[in-house]
Parts: structure tokens; sequence; C-alpha cells
């Protein structure tokens, strides 16, 4: 009955493939001669042109045929950084649109599209990973009827031996009772739930009930990038070079702005005591930037070309007053806590650790020399993150995959084992066996060791139940014990096995 309970509950719950069909745009807006007409997405038709406005999310596969913005990826590749938009530029369904209307045609709807084929790829992997054997469900397959058969004999037995019914009866009560599969039942959700509860108070919460048991497996560990090993937020890195009168301008441009660098600006101005200055005539200019007048000086914050600047390997926002130099406000995507030791922890203990990112090619190496990871993969598209994690199981690899966007789904699932941070998208946590509960990464490799010590406690735990039936089973068929002593015994066995998980708590 609790097995049958068990499994209703997590019927209920959608899967992650779910979570990834419930983000795609339920309504668009069709352009027919010009004119605006509300439909539902699924009647859209390869070539229809649509409208998509600032703020919102691309509902299907399509080109660019008029207007200019940024669009914002990191849910869908990891890219940190918006990036421009112009006519002629491929879209996908999912991306956000940022600063600018955008005439779209489809080129992919339904099912074609980039995210639908996302789902799908979740799906399949969902499927196999349902294919993992527990060591409990092992076991029993094998001891369950082993058991039954064994009393019955012993009741025949018994029954032609003495033509005894009652004897018969209560001889086979006895080898049931003693060889009740409890201790071997404990074996597994004792030491569970003992590593369970101490990985909880370390900000762990393992969501999968061999979530455990494949994490001691795990020799390979691979970690996304933005959001995950960064906060995926950008911050001003240069701002104690930059003067109070060029920050106060910066913020007055940045403000009002849901751009991720015009954020940051206006938040490491206020950290500082600045105030914004007045502008007059100020506005936004789709895919570039801001400008307004100051003193009936144009004065505009944005992109490097357009403001005359050389763009750098560095991600930066450019002020430029009149035509003077412009001033280069400089960002990085801050660590998150944990991240250098986690990975250094992991690499030590012998795991091999591997970053793989959406994110551009020089964002990727500089933050894996950062953090002593020799093997990276930059621009990875999620069909390239979880067909690289099935080539390293086709290899023999146990892969823990650490990630937290929509492009993680798909390799999430496709690994041995997954944890995601709990601010990570929806269908990113619901594809992961164990969620991160706080912003801290160091309680990752402590895990590993946790799930490896708990593995030990129950093949411990199996041995213990296998001696004590094989001591038991004979004097139980032998008719050496009554159910009343057969009870004594199980329970017996049953206490020492509990006591031996509770050696995981300290």
């Amino acid at each position: 009955a609790g097995r049958y309970l068990d499994h209703r509950t997590r019927a209920i719950a959608r899967s992650a493939a779910e979570e990834l069909a419930a983000l795609e745009v339920p309504r668009v807006t069709l352009l027919i001669d010009g004119e605006e007409r509300e439909l539902p997405t699924a009647e859209l038709r390869l070539g229809d042109v649509i409208l998509v406005r600032p703020g919102g999310r691309m509902p299907v596969d399509g080109e660019i045929v008029e207007g200019q913005s940024e669009l914002d990826r990191s849910l869908l590749t990891g890219e940190s950084v918006p990036v421009f938009a112009g006519v002629g530029q491929a879209v996908s369904a999912g991306e956000a649109n940022l600063t600018g209307p955008l005439k779209v045609r489809a080129t992919a709807v339904g099912e074609e599209t980039s995210l639908h084929r996302m789902a799908d790829l979740v799906a399949i992997a969902e499927s196999g990973r349902s294919k993992y054997t527990s060591l409990a469900d092992a076991a029993a397959k094998l001891y369950a009827p082993g058991v039954h058969i064994l009393s019955a004999l012993a009741f025949l037995g018994w029954l032609l031996y003495s033509g005894d019914m009652r004897v018969a009866l209560n001889i086979a009560a006895a080898v049931l009772i003693i060889t009740c599969p409890c201790a071997l039942g404990l074996a597994v959700p004792a030491v569970t739930t003992a590593a369970s509860g101490k990985l909880f108070r370390k900000g762990m919460l393992i969501k999968h009930e061999t979530a455990m048991e494949r994490l001691a497996q795990v020799d390979t560990v691979v970690f996304d990038k933005t959001g995950t090993l960064t906060e995926g937020t950008p911050e001003l890195t240069n701002g104690a070079t930059i003067s109070r009168q060029d920050m106060a301008l910066a913020m007055a441009l940045a403000e009002g702005s849901s751009h991720p660098l015009s954020r940051a600006i206006w938040a490491a101005g206020k950290a500082t005591g600045v105030a914004p200055v007045v502008l007059t005539a100020q506005s936004e200019v789709p895919g570039y930037g801001a400008e307004g007048l100051l003193d009936g000086q144009r004065v505009r914050l944005g992109r490097a070309a357009w403001v005359g600047a050389d763009a750098g390997e560095q991600t930066s926002s450019w002020l430029q007053r009149g035509e003077g130099p412009a001033v280069a406000f400089e960002f990085a995507d801050s660590l998150r806590a944990g991240a250098e030791e986690a990975v250094s922890a992991l690499k030590a203990s012998g795991k091999n650790v591997i970053l793989m990112s959406g994110d551009t090619r020089l964002a990727v190496e500089a933050m894996a020399a950062r953090l002593g990871i020799e093997t990276w993969i930059a621009e990875a598209l999620p069909r390239d993150k979880a067909e690289r994690i099935a080539a390293l199981a086709a290899e023999g690899h146990h892969v823990l995959m650490v990630g937290d966007g929509l492009n993680d789904t798909a390799a999430l699932t496709a690994a041995h084992v997954s944890i995601s941070p709990a601010s990570a998208l929806d269908a990113a946590r619901v594809a992961s066996d164990i969620v991160l509960l706080g912003g801290n990464l160091a309680p990752i490799a402590e895990a590993t060791e946790t799930a490896r010590s708990a593995v030990r406690r129950i093949k411990e735990n199996f041995q213990i139940a296998t001696i004590y039936n094989i001591i038991a089973v004979p004097l139980a068929v032998a008719g050496m014990a009554t159910p009343l002593i057969a009870a004594l015994a199980m329970s017996t066995s049953s206490i020492t096995v509990s006591l031996n998980a509770l050696r995981l708590r300290g």
C-alpha cells in the first residue's frame, strides 16, 4: 500500500518535459496586411509574420524581417550577455526580446521548434533514467519469492513427515516470520533517510529515491557556467576608476532600462551613494543603448560600435559625451559562493571535472582558467550538452551534471545523477535528482562522499541481513524456533540494521 501511494504521489508531479512545454507562448500577435490579430500559437503556419514586443518571449523559430533589439538567450544557450538582433537574424522559441519590437517570419512552428525538440530530448532521457534498478529492488526481486517458496516447502515437508497440520503450519509461520524482509527492507531506506537528513542540514534536498546510490557511482562532474558556477548577473568591475560625474550620467541613462548591464550600473551607483543627473529628450535605441541631452549636449550609453569605441574581450558598456572619447564600464559575472572549493575538492577526490556552457569561448575559457578546470566546452547548444553526456556514459563514465537553465534540462535528465540550485528554472529543478537549497556550491563535493559512505552502509546492512538468514532460517526450518522466538530474532536484526544506518549521522 505504501509503495502504491508513493507511486501515486510521484505520478502527480509534472515531468521536466512537461515543464518545458509549459514555457511555450500560448498566444501570438499575427500581422496580416499591416493589421494585428491575436490567435493561438498552435494556429500559426510557416511563413506567417508575427510581432514580438519588448519583454515578450519568442513563440516560434524564425527570422527577423523588421526591427532591431537585443535578445536574452540565457535560458536557451547560457549566454550571460544579451546579443544584438537585427534583420535577417535567426531566432529560436524561448528567447526573450529585451529592448525593441521585432517582426519575425516563422520558419518552424509547433513540434518543429527548438523548444519543443528540447522537450522531446528530455522525455527520451527521462524514460531512460527510469530503467535504473535500485539495490533494494534487485534484492527483493530474488528474496521475496524465495522466502515464500521456502515456507511452502517447510509446510509440505513437515506435513508429510509428521502428519500434523498444526505443527506444519507453526513451522511454516516461523519460517515466514524469521525471514520477514524487515531487515532487508530497512537496509536501504534506513541509510538513505539518515544520509538525506545529513545532506539536508548541509543545504541539499534529495528528491529521488535512488539518487544517493547513483551519486555514489559518479566519476565525472559536468558544470554549467552561467547561473551555476556564477550568479548569472553581471557586476560592474571598474567602478572605482569611474568618476562620480560619469557614474551619475550613466545612471541617468540606465534608469528605467531592463537591460542587465543597465541594472548593474544602477546598482553600483546606488551602492556608492551617487545620484543620477537630470536629462532631457531621453530615449532608448533598440539594439544599441540609451541616449539623451545634458545641457544641449548629446550623451550616449551602449554598444561600442554605436559610440565609435573599439570593443575588447571584456563585456563592456560605453558612455560618450558629445563627440568626446567613450568611457568603458566593464562587467564580469560574479563567481557563486563555494564554486572554487567545490571544484578543488572534487578534483582532489579523483573526479574528472568538465565545464560545459553555451556562453562564448572567451568567457568559458576565462572561467575554466580561474577554477583550474582543464576540460571545457563553449557555445554548446542544449542538444550538444545532452549528446556529450550520452557519449561520456557510452564510454563507461557515471556523470553528475550541475546546471540551472532551460538549456541544461536535457543534460540534467540524461546524466546519471543531477543537481540544480534552488534558483534554477522550474524545468531544471524538476529534471534534477537533488536541489541545492542555498547559494553555496561547496556541499556538492561532500555530498558525493556522503553518498559513497551511504552505499557502504547499505551493503553492510545486506551482509548483516544475509548472515542473520544463514543462521536463522535453518533453525526455523528444523522446527527449533517458535513464531514468538522468530519474531524476536527478526526484530533484533531490524534494530541492528537501523543502528548501523545511524552511524552515517556522525
